[in-house]
């Protein structure tokens, strides 16, 4: 009798996997960037930084934080309230390791000082680089870092707070946070009503002596297992921050009841949630009435970070494609040779170069802008204008990097499909496309002439690159138009590409030449590789991005 054997057939013609490799080392464009930006004598930390963040373990991690997704635990076994959210220990690696990196504290001194240059430039590179493993865990990290801005507000709790904050140790225990060797901080702005709208929240304020008691909700509280939170609620004077912790000063948990974690398309192994205050115990930070003020300042940050990340995501997906392109053969020759693909990626290459070298432009701003008005005038326009192009550009882009793996980039056992799913957050956390497009025609009505000072600095940044002098005007013309707002995210998308090439003019102004006008001119095509690049310009691209 013949048996049957069902032992798999030997796999061929399939890419080895992606690790094990110096995410700073291979990625040429992000080297460059650091070094204009100020970053130069980081390049040795930063290759430290890429070859851990590289290895298969810390992509295991990525991926087992995922599939393991956080839990909240309501009560204990004795039905005492607590509140708890439990996380798989990968989860808790990854928030180990980006704390030893200084992700959540290296911008600042230990009395909560802006560190100065080039600390925002070599931070960013590595968060850029962390965002490629894992995304999630970097909600809480980018938070705790931001609040510092805000607390600031406040310098008698921002002394008591900085000596944790500023500790590079990780401890995720359930503890008052003056007794814990690091500490985390979120954030609850929204409520049900109101959304970006946070003037119509409803949640309350009451004096009790020198504190307050909050009672209301948060229809999105971030990060909920962080041991204090910075949030809006409304008091005598109008709406305020304050400083709620976890537990009370007594030692006992505070009135923060979770209503349920929520179901997210992807940010799967960050916790969000809905949440009551049963008149939980709180301090005000900044004065009664300036919430929106003291807290914008931690959300110029988060916002960075949202750009950062979103780049690093495409970076991720644009790495994957090209590395399974130059693996795989269809039609006796590889992907990666076939002028098609080729086409797609250089194309895809020549997005990211620009996208990274606007955010490390934008970060070398946030370094120098305490010490020039110029810079600190870049930091405030830009910002919302790089957030809306670098994060609304992100799902297109891990679409198309999905698309060169075909079949394999859709299947969850590979990193693409998580990347996609994560890539929509970061256009929608911190004001969505459209609050970011309003923000820029604020910020240009309150400074006109920084604004035009901006404006010119880069037309001169981009003088000779084709098509730049007809999009500094139309910017221009657009946003002097009395209904500038039907327009703005046409004249925003256009600041934001101008901003790109006078960035990448700095850092490489032969991709600066193809960028211009593949994206600059009046219309341009809006799928990858719809271009002509040239053969040797397409050759170069490809090998900048992922060196062969």
């Amino acid at each position: 009798m013949t048996s049957v054997s069902f032992a798999t057939h030997e796999v061929l013609n399939q890419s080895p996997p992606f690790v094990d490799v110096d995410l700073f080392a291979l990625d040429r464009p992000l080297a460059d960037a650091v070094a204009v930006n100020g970053g130069v004598l980081a390049k040795q930390e930063l290759m430290e930084f890429g070859q851990h963040w590289g290895s298969a373990a810390m992509a295991e991690r990525g991926r087992l934080a995922n599939e393991n997704t956080p839990k909240l635990r309501t009560f204990d076994s004795k039905g005492n309230r607590r509140d708890e959210v439990e996380f798989h220990p990968a989860y808790h690696e990854l928030m180990a390791r980006s704390a030893h990196a200084g992700l959540h504290n290296s911008t600042w001194t230990a009395d909560g000082r802006p560190s100065g240059a080039p600390s925002e430039v070599v931070r960013a590179a590595k968060f850029y680089m962390a965002a490629q493993v894992e995304t999630g865990h970097l909600c809480p990290i980018t938070m705790t870092r931001a609040s510092v801005a805000a607390l600031a507000a406040q310098p008698d709790l921002l002394a008591k707070t900085m000596p944790v904050i500023g500790s590079r140790a990780y401890d995720p225990t359930f503890a008052p946070w003056p007794t814990k060797r690091g500490m985390t901080l979120g954030m609850g702005m929204t409520e049900k009503q109101g959304g970006t709208d946070v003037r119509s929240n409803m949640t309350r304020a009451t004096r009790d002596g020198d504190a307050y008691r909050i009672t209301g909700h948060k229809w999105f509280m971030s990060a909920p297992m962080c041991d204090a939170f910075l949030v809006l609620a409304q008091a005598d004077e109008g709406l305020s921050c304050f400083f709620m912790p976890r537990f009370l000063p007594d030692g006992t948990v505070n009135a923060i009841e979770f209503q349920r974690l929520k179901e997210k398309l992807g940010n799967r192994s960050n916790a969000s949630s809905e949440v009551e205050f049963l008149g939980a115990w709180a301090t005000r930070v900044g004065e009664e009435g300036k919430g929106i003020r003291t807290i914008i300042q931690m959300v110029q940050l988060t916002r960075q970070d949202c750009a950062i990340a979103s780049a690093g995501l495409m970076r991720s997906g644009l790495a994957h494609a090209l590395f399974h392109a130059r693996h795989r053969s269809v039609f006796q020759k590889h992907l990666a040779d076939q002028p098609l693909m080729q086409a797609v990626l250089s194309d895809m290459a020549l997005h990211v170069e620009a996208s990274i070298a606007l955010v490390m432009r934008l970060c070398r701003s946030f370094d120098r802008a305490p010490l020039d008005q110029g810079e600190a005038a870049y930091m405030r326009l830009l910002t919302p204008a790089i957030k809306y192009w670098v994060c609304k550009s992100a799902p297109g882009f891990l679409y198309e990097a999905m698309e060169c793996l075909g079949g394999n980039g859709y299947v969850e056992e590979g990193i693409l499909a998580r990347h996609y799913r994560e890539s929509p957050v970061n256009a929608i956390w911190e004001g969505s496309g459209n609050v970011m497009c309003l923000d820029v025609l604020r910020a240009l009505s309150r400074e006109p002439e920084a604004a035009a000072s901006i404006l010119a600095d880069l037309a001169r940044g981009t003088a000779g690159l084709p098509h730049a002098a007809e999009a500094a005007a139309f910017i221009s013309t657009a946003f002097r138009q009395s209904d500038s707002e039907r327009t703005a995210r046409l004249a925003v998308e256009k600041l934001a590409l101008l901003a790109a090439a006078a960035a990448l003019n700095e850092v490489s102004p032969s991709q600066a030449e193809l960028f211009a006008p593949t994206r600059l001119a009046g219309s341009h095509a809006s799928m990858y590789g719809a271009v002509d690049l040239g053969r040797d310009d397409t050759a170069r691209l490809l090998d900048r991005a992922l060196p062969a």
